[in-house]
């Protein structure tokens, strides 16, 4: 596995994305969020966005990394507090990696679920 990606997991989790170094200079991000799609170019502007994705100390409640030829799949389920109000997030993010920098990042994220509503897929879930 790539010491690029486990940096950035780990900023990740410690909401230290603004500060990580992994990304390249040229870096580009092509995410898809709900009912929309965006790119960011550049390791500046790709903290910047990620920082404010990932602005809480959180934990993976699940974690799965598979390698692929230039880089990983990385699928997780995040969970954090903010103003004191559970939420959660579940992404997969596709990184290519060149030695100790991640070039590019496809991601797809099911956007960010407060308390409430992590309540109401749980009840759908056991129904």
């Amino acid at each position: 596995m790539s010491r690029a990606v486990d940096q950035f997991l780990d900023a990740i989790e410690r909401a230290t994305v603004d500060r990580v170094d992994v990304f390249a200079v040229d870096a580009t991000v092509d995410a898809t969020v709900p009912h929309w799609r965006f790119t960011v170019a550049g390791d500046e502007a790709i903290r910047a966005e990620f920082s404010t994705w990932y602005a809480a100390r959180g934990a993976f409640d699940e974690l799965i990394r598979l390698p692929l030829p230039d880089g990983e799949l990385v699928s997780y389920t995040l969970s954090w507090e903010e103003n004191g109000i559970p939420h959660a997030c579940h992404q997969v993010h596709v990184l290519t990696v060149a030695g100790e920098r991640i070039l590019a990042d496809r991601v797809w994220c099911g956007g960010r679920w407060p308390a409430q509503l992590l309540a109401e897929m749980e009840a759908a879930a056991d129904a």
